[in-house]
C-alpha cells in the first residue's frame, strides 16, 4: 500500500516538521512494516505553471516542431520580454491558451537531466515543457501535461499542484488488516501512535444538493449471505469532458494508480481515500433493477480487460435484467463501462463476503484493487458514505446533478466479546493498567462496557478479524508495543543431544549429498493430475489425498501422498534452465490418510479452550482427525 505522507496530514494532525521517515517509524511501533520510502519525481529548481500564449509551426525540418511563447510570471521572464520564455517543444497535443507545467533552465528532471538555454532549430529554447515521464509522474510521454483551466495562476510552484516532492511511504499490509489499505486506516493507526483523538471521516456523509427529477436506479440483493448491503446512487447532466483535478491525478499517481476519466478516477481516489471499493455504471446501459445475485450456468461476461470469462455458479455477480454487469467485488464488465459520451451514472456501493469474492479472484485468476480488500475484509458501514462521497466529488468537478439512491439492508449481528483485562498481562507475563486497556481498545473503535467484569466488547465494524478475546490481548500488546513484552531465553537440558531418529535422517542426507546428489525443499502440494501422471491404479492408498480448505492454486488443492510428483517438477525446472545433468534428493513428509479418514475434514472439529490443558478426550478426538505423516525418501 503506497501512502502519500501529505494525503494522511488531512486526516491526523502531526508536526509540519515530521518526515517520512519519522511517519515510518510510528507505524513500525504499533506493528506495521514500512518496505521503503520514495519522493515522487526528484525535481530539482524552478518548475512552474505557464500559460501558451502563442505558436509558430516550423515546417523546415524532418519532424513538426513548434516554437512557443509561453507566459511564466514576471519573475521567471527575461527583462526584455517580461514574463514570457520563448519553448522550443515537438509536442502537439496542447493549443494556445492551455496551462501547462514549464521546466525553466537550471531545473534538474528525474535522471539528473539538468534543463539549459541553448539554441535550436534557429531559436534559443530557454525551459523545457514537460510531460509526465519527464516529471517521474507516469508512463505518458506522447504529450504535454494540460492543467485543467482556472485551475493554477501563471507563475505559480508547480510542485505542490503535481505533489513532486511528496514523500510515499511503501507499507506492508497483512491478510488481517485490510482496514489499512486506505488513508483512513493508516491515519486510524498513526493517529494511535502519536496518541490523538481521531476524526473519523468514515462516518461522515457528504452534504449535497437537494436531489433533481431523473431515474432512480433500484437496487436489490438475491443472496443476502453473500452481499448484506447494496446502494446505488443515481447522478444525470454529469459533463464526460470535465478533466480530473490535478491533485486527484498526482495523488492517484502516487499510489501507483492511472488517471482514466473523472467518473473512474473519483471512484479509484475514495476507495484509496477510506477503503471501500466502488463502481460506476453508465446508468443509460443499465436495464431494470440492479440486485447482487449468483450466476447461472452458462452465462459469460466480457470484463474490462476485454477478456470473455465463463461464469461458474458459485459467482456472485452485479447484474440488472439483461444479465451480468460485474463480477462483484472483482471486475466490472464491459458492456456497462463509462464511456466518453457518458452523462448518466450509477454509483454502486455494496458490502460483500469475503469468502465469495476470493474464490471468484482466484477462480478467474483476476486480482483487482478491489477484490484485494473484498477479501480482506471492508468496513460494512462504508458503503453508503463512501457512495455520497462519490456523488459530492462528481457534482463538484463533474457538474453533476444528484438525482437520489436505492438500497437493500439485511441486519447485521454483531456478537460482543466477553473480555478478562487481566488476560493481557497473563499472555504476557507483565502487568497491564486496566484504564490504559479500555483506552487502547476505544482508540481502535471499540465499544467497552467495563461496568462489570468480565467486560463485553464490541469489535470496529472495520475489524472482522477480532473475534475471540486472544485478538484483543494481541492489540493491546501491539499498541503498548512488543519491545515491552518481557523474553526470557529457555535453559537447554544438558547431555540429550540429536535423538536416534534425527541422527538417522542426518546419516541419510549426508550420504546422498556425498554421493553428489542436491537436497531440495519443494511445497507439500499435489494436483490431480500429479497422481495420474504416475499411472497409480484406481485402488492405491496413494489416491486418497487430503483437500486442502484454502489452496494456494487451484492446479494444487491435495496435500502429497508421495513426494514424487514434488521431485519431477523440481528436476523439471533444473532441466528447463539448461542443468540436465541434475541429481537431485528430498526427505519430508508426506500425508496418508487411512481409509475411514474424510478427504475434506470435519466440519465441526474439536476447539479445546487456550486458557488450560485440553483433557484427553479432546486430546483423542483431535489425534483420531490427524492422518498418518511418515517420512519419505525421494532420489
Amino acid at each position: 500500500m503506497k501512502v502519500p505522507v501529505s494525503w494522511l496530514r488531512e486526516f491526523v494532525e502531526f508536526p509540519e516538521s515530521a518526515t517520512g521517515r519519522d511517519v515510518a517509524d510510528l507505524l513500525v511501533r504499533v506493528g506495521f512494516e514500512v518496505e521503503g520510502l520514495e519522493t515522487v519525481g526528484d525535481v530539482r529548481g524552478d518548475l512552474v505553471v505557464g500559460r501558451v500564449r502563442t505558436i509558430e509551426e516550423l515546417t523546415d525540418y524532418k519532424k513538426p516542431i513548434r516554437w512557443c511563447q509561453v507566459e511564466v510570471g514576471q519573475d521567471f521572464g527575461h527583462p526584455d520580454t517580461p514574463g514570457l520564455r520563448g519553448i522550443i517543444c515537438g509536442a502537439r497535443n496542447f493549443s494556445e491558451g492551455d496551462l501547462v507545467v514549464v521546466a525553466l533552465a537550471g531545473t534538474t528532471l528525474p535522471g539528473d537531466f539538468t534543463i539549459t538555454s541553448r539554441e535550436t532549430y534557429g531559436h534559443i529554447s530557454d525551459g523545457m515543457i514537460c510531460s509526465q515521464r519527464e516529471l517521474g509522474l507516469g508512463d505518458d510521454h506522447d504529450g504535454i501535461m494540460i492543467l485543467a483551466p482556472g485551475s493554477a495562476d501563471i507563475g505559480q510552484d508547480a510542485f505542490p499542484i503535481l505533489g513532486l516532492g511528496d514523500e510515499v511511504l511503501d507499507v506492508a499490509i497483512t491478510p488481517d488488516r485490510g482496514y489499512a489499505l486506505s488513508m483512513r486506516g493508516i491515519a486510524r493507526e498513526l493517529a494511535i501512535a502519536l496518541a490523538q483523538p481521531f476524526t473519523d471521516p468514515g462516518v461522515q456523509l457528504a452534504d449535497v444538493p437537494v436531489a433533481v427529477d431523473g431515474k432512480v436506479t433500484p437496487a436489490g440483493s438475491d443472496d443476502a449471505e453473500a452481499c448484506d448491503l447494496i446502494v446505488l446512487q443515481s447522478l444525470t447532466e454529469f459533463n464526460p469532458a470535465s478533466p480530473t483535478p490535478d491533485f486527484m491525478k498526482a495523488r492517484l499517481a502516487a499510489v501507483g494508480v492511472r488517471s482514466i476519466s473523472l467518473a473512474v478516477d473519483v471512484t479509484n481516489y475514495v476507495m484509496f481515500e477510506l477503503g471501500q471499493p466502488l463502481h460506476a455504471f453508465d446508468a443509460d446501459k443499465v436495464k431494470g433493477k440492479v440486485r447482487a445475485r449468483r450466476a447461472k450456468k452458462g452465462e459469460t461476461l466480457e470484463t474490462l480487460d476485454h477478456v470473455v470469462r465463463e461464469l461458474s455458479t458459485e459467482d456472485l455477480l452485479i447484474a440488472d435484467d439483461s444479465g451480468p454487469l460485474s463480477i462483484a467485488g472483482v471486475m466490472g464488465g464491459l458492456t456497462s463501462e463509462i464511456s466518453a459520451d457518458t452523462t448518466n451514472i450509477v454509483i454502486e456501493a455494496a458490502h460483500f463476503s469475503s469468502d465469495s469474492i476470493a474464490r471468484a479472484s482466484r477462480r478467474h485468476k483476476l486480482s483487482s484493487e478491489a477484490s484485494r480488500r473484498f477479501e480482506r475484509g471492508v468496513d460494512r458501514i462504508l458503503a453508503p458514505i463512501a457512495a455520497m462521497r462519490a456523488v459530492e466529488l462528481l457534482i463538484e468537478h463533474g457538474g453533476a446533478a444528484y438525482v437520489g439512491g436505492s438500497a437493500v439492508e439485511t441486519a447485521p449481528n454483531r456478537a460482543a466479546i466477553t473480555f478478562d483485562p487481566s488476560y493481557p498481562g497473563i499472555v504476557a507475563g507483565r502487568t497491564y493498567d486496566a484504564d490504559a486497556i479500555k483506552t487502547t481498545l476505544t482508540a481502535l473503535g471499540a465499544q467497552v462496557d467495563d461496568s462489570q467484569l468480565p467486560w463485553q466488547v464490541l469489535a470496529p465494524t472495520w475489524r472482522p478479524d477480532l473475534q475471540a478475546a486472544i485478538d484483543l490481548v494481541e492489540e493491546v500488546l501491539r499498541i503498548d508495543g512488543y519491545h515491552n513484552v518481557p523474553s526470557r531465553l529457555p535453559v537447554s537440558p544438558l547431555g540429550q543431544g540429536l535423538t536416534s531418529g534425527q541422527r538417522l535422517l542426518r546419516r541419510i542426507g549426508v550420504h546422498l549429498a556425498g554421493r553428489d546428489l542436491v537436497e531440495v525443499r519443494n511445497y507439500p502440494f499435489i494436483g490431480v493430475s500429479d497422481i495420474d501422471a504416475l499411472g497409480l491404479d484406481a485402488s492405491d492408498s496413494r489416491r486418497h489425498a487430503m483437500t486442502l480448505a484454502n489452496p494456494l492454486s487451484d492446479e494444487l488443492p491435495l496435500m502429497r501422498t508421495t513426494l514424487l510428483p514434488s521431485v519431477f517438477g523440481a528436476l523439471a525446472r533444473n532441466i528447463s534452465r539448461g542443468f540436465a545433468d541434475s541429481a537431485l534428493f528430498e526427505i519430508a513428509s508426506v500425508v496418508a490418510p487411512s481409509k475411514d479418514q474424510p478427504s475434506t475434514g470435519v466440519t465441526n472439529p474439536p476447539r479445546p479452550s487456550v486458557s488450560a490443558r485440553p483433557s484427553q478426550k479432546d486430546l483423542d478426538a483431535i489425534e483420531k482427525l490427524i492422518p498418518a505423516q511418515p517420512l519419505h525418501c525421494a532420489v
